[in-house]
């Protein structure tokens, strides 16, 4: 495992950090021996948030007695002082810690960050936590390029986290800005939230760039820490081969696919739209149309029972025309 430094934090983190966002699926006790082999494969750096349910909790419960080995990182979205105040001190509860080394206000648009800003403000409470002693460093996590840039020039923010993947490269100007400014980039969406296939061409392509300080993939399974690991240590240059892949799967996915953020939700009538446009795009694009039908009915709302409010349209941080989508869904599935 290759170590680097966060940024101007002085924190020394893996590479590859451990995102905790599929660890919800997975008992306790799975946790329990997922975060073993975290451990062994010299993974150091773990990403969790307020919004991942049961996340802090089994990582807090599955790092006892070990909590010396990891650099814990978490996040919230509120956005004044009370209410950030009240998670970190739930956060440190959940994860069973004393302190949090990266706590990062979670995903705001650009009224929301003038908001954590001003008086009264979550930047207000996460300063004095820090003082405290209670949080270590301030960071920020962003889906949109203009909240991207607006940290960058911010003084508080020590750490940026954004999609990098083979088909969101619309950071990368930015990206490089982070490691001139000493400010740490923290690459999410690695896969495109389950949308490219290939994990380890995904994760050769962006421990290739220099200006990414680690990324941090979604896993559940000791397997899978395995399969990222070995990716990563994989230094050697992309073969034609795997060039072209790279080129196909950026023809294929575009930029009008579902991330499975969840920012979507909840929809007016109780339609699962991240799940819906996941098993789509396993009978469209992966030929998996038995499981993909299979799956796609145990959801108890379809995408025909979109009435087409649009509210959901407004929340997505990449725009996308989901009612669109869901009727395409409907008509691919048949209800």
């Amino acid at each position: 495992m290759k170590y680097v430094q966060l940024g101007k934090t002085g924190l020394t983190i893996s590479r590859v950090g451990f995102g905790g966002i599929p660890i919800q699926r997975i008992t306790p006790e799975e946790a329990w021996t997922l975060m073993r082999s975290v451990a062994e494969a010299g993974i150091n750096y773990i990403d969790t948030a307020k919004a991942y349910t049961v996340s802090e909790c089994y990582i807090g419960q599955a790092i006892a007695g070990m909590r010396e080995k990891f650099v814990l990182a978490t996040k919230s979205m509120a956005r004044t002082k009370e209410t950030m105040a009240a998670d970190i001190a739930d956060s440190l509860r959940k994860l069973q810690t004393e302190y949090i080394d990266l706590y990062q206000v979670h995903n705001p648009n650009m009224e929301q960050l003038r908001t954590v800003c001003a008086p009264g403000g979550a930047l207000e409470a996460l300063l004095e936590a820090k003082e405290a002693g209670k949080i270590r460093h301030i960071g920020l996590t962003a889906h949109s390029a203009e909240v991207f840039e607006a940290g960058l020039n911010m003084d508080w923010v020590e750490t940026v986290m954004f999609p990098y993947n083979i088909v969101e490269t619309q950071g990368e100007a930015l990206m490089h800005r982070c490691m001139e400014r000493g400010v740490g980039f923290i690459a999410m969406k690695p896969m495109a939230g389950g949308a490219i296939e290939d994990a380890s061409l995904a994760m050769r392509f962006i421990c290739a760039n220099p200006d990414v300080t680690v990324v941090i993939p979604g896993m559940y399974s000791p397997a899978e820490v395995a399969e990222n690991v070995a990716a990563a240590e994989n230094t050697a240059p992309l073969t034609e081969e795997e060039q072209a892949k790279l080129r196909s799967v950026r023809a294929e996915l575009g930029g009008n696919f579902c991330r499975r953020c969840n920012y979507c939700a909840p929809c007016t009538v109780g339609i699962s739209i991240p799940s819906v446009f996941l098993f789509e795009g396993y009978l469209s694009r992966y030929n998996l149309e038995g499981w993909a039908r299979e799956r796609y009915a145990t959801l108890s709302v379809k995408a025909g029972a979109c009435i087409g409010c649009g509210v959901c349209e407004t929340r997505c941080p990449y725009h996308l025309p989901i009612r669109q989508m869901l009727k395409k869904s409907a008509e691919e599935f048949g209800e």
